[in-house]
């Protein structure tokens, strides 16, 4: 998976458990909660539908990795690689 296609599996997460939100003018080096109205709760989501759609599991201490739609892609796609090539 590139980045790009992981970018964009994160900003669908974020269109199904925010419908209200403007995705269109996301910058991906910027922090999502600055960027969005996004609470504790809607991130918990995106961990939670990351893990139940993905398999990809992020402990609590990691959260911070996925401030932004580029931080997300650093941390993500080597763990949709990983899920990859294990399959």
């Amino acid at each position: 998976m590139t980045k790009d296609e992981c970018k964009k599996l994160v900003l669908d997460i974020i269109a199904d458990i925010a419908p209200d939100e403007d995705l269109s003018n996301v910058k991906p080096d910027v922090r999502l909660r600055d960027q969005l109205q996004l609470d504790s709760m809607d991130f918990l989501d995106i961990v939670m539908e990351l893990r139940k759609r993905h398999s990809i599991e992020v402990p609590e201490k990691d959260y911070i990795q996925l401030a932004s739609l580029d931080s997300c892609a650093d941390y993500l796609t080597p763990k949709f690689d990983a899920l990859a090539g294990k399959s």
